[in-house]
């Protein structure tokens, strides 16, 4: 029998910089062993009928550094899902797909957990022979495509999350707005039609240091990214009999770094004063310290939403996070945990002994017996 879950929760299933919850003790232990991949598509159709697809492949990809966090890919058999008839557009024009992955345990019950909801955004295959392959991606998709008929503004002394909840909702009146981050009041901001609703909202979240995103239960999160040195360790990657690492490989590349940035705000209708805050690497033994050897690299943000020095400082620190971790990179290959979410500290623990915490950047999981390949952001020695 298959584990009962509810979809979408009505509060967080994990606190921020923790995976999501594992379904019982026994399922982290179980992905270091050899095991029977449990993975479930659901179609939930523009009528509101829920069916479940019988699918022959597919993978869901989770970018931490892309406005749309998730996407799928997703190989089904049945060709009645092109939409050629109007009976057929109905049930895929607005459509979205769930999808879980678990575990199939030798005593027949499963345990799994989600990896996001999508809107449908394609299908095709051949009608006669198939198969057919349907492409999504997560809900941020939705609120970036419903640009603004008409201008929209800050006026008034909104909150920061007031504003990003009254900005998705107005798109999606249903959907769930967890905050984890201090919320502060905005500056006058107006945004013109045809402006990008979505961008619209993470520039809310900015001013208050943290980003925006659509989780795999389908809920937005407003957050701050954790602090690898303080974040707990979500998932421990080991090398060797019993492990889960099945190989690594280091990266660097300084295109795109900034180890300095400047976030200023100056607001002439609210009658504000200018502010400004400086954020900057200040780790002597980072290899991208502000005054180190890697050299001074300064970044410039404005914004009128800012409308205080702490605001400035709150808007810099996160945009340095984003911008220094890169810097140094590690793609780990894994055994496959659908736990994981972008932004949760591993330990790695190599071959020969040494130990690295690392931040998860991005990660594809796919719908088979495949490994996951884990890109990973801020490498720091773990004694």
């Amino acid at each position: 029998m298959r584990q009962s879950w509810t979809w979408p929760s009505t509060s967080a299933p994990h606190e921020e910089g923790l995976m999501y919850n594992p379904p019982s003790s026994r399922f982290l232990p179980a992905l270091s062993q050899s095991h029977v991949p449990y993975t479930e598509v659901q179609l939930i159709r523009a009528d509101g009928v829920v069916q479940p697809l019988i699918h022959i492949g597919g993978s869901v990809t989770v970018n931490r550094g892309s406005a749309v966090r998730r996407t799928c890919t997703v190989t089904v058999p049945d060709t009645s899902l092109i939409p050629v008839r109007p009976v057929d557009q109905l049930a895929i024009y607005g459509a979205r797909l769930r999808i879980l992955r678990g575990i199939r345990f030798p005593d027949t019950t499963v345990e799994s957990v989600p990896l996001g909801e999508f809107r449908i955004d394609s299908v095709d295959g051949d009608p006669d022979l198939g198969p057919v392959t349907i492409n999504g991606s997560g809900l941020e998709s939705i609120v970036a495509d419903d640009r603004f008929i008409t201008p929209y503004s800050t006026r008034g002394g909104t909150a920061a999350v007031t504003a990003i909840t009254g900005l998705i909702q107005a798109t999606l009146p249903a959907a769930v707005i967890v905050n984890r981050a201090s919320d502060a009041t905005l500056g006058t901001t107006t945004w013109d039609t045809q402006g990008d609703r979505w961008a619209a909202v993470q520039a809310c979240a900015t001013a208050i240091g943290a980003e925006v995103y659509a989780d795999a239960d389908g809920q937005f999160i407003i957050a701050e990214l954790p602090d690898i040195a303080t974040a707990p360790i979500a998932w421990n990657v080991d090398a060797g009999e019993g492990g889960v690492l099945i190989s690594a490989n280091r990266a660097y590349n300084r295109d795109g770094i900034y180890n300095v940035v400047v976030a200023s705000g100056e607001n002439t209708e609210d009658n504000v004063a200018a502010v400004s805050a400086t954020a900057q690497d200040d780790d002597p033994t980072s290899p991208t310290y502000w005054a180190g050897p890697f050299g001074r690299v300064p970044r410039f943000y404005s914004s009128s939403l800012l409308v205080s020095n702490g605001q400035c400082a709150g808007a810099a620190a996160k945009l340095l996070r984003d911008a220094v971790k890169p810097s140094a990179t590690v793609s780990i290959e894994a055994a496959p945990n659908p736990c994981l979410e972008p932004g949760d500290v591993i330990r790695v623990t190599y071959g020969n002994g040494e130990r690295e915490l690392h931040q998860i950047q991005s990660f594809s999981l796919d719908l088979g017996l495949n490994s996951t390949t884990l890109e990973t952001i801020g490498g720091k020695e773990d004694a």
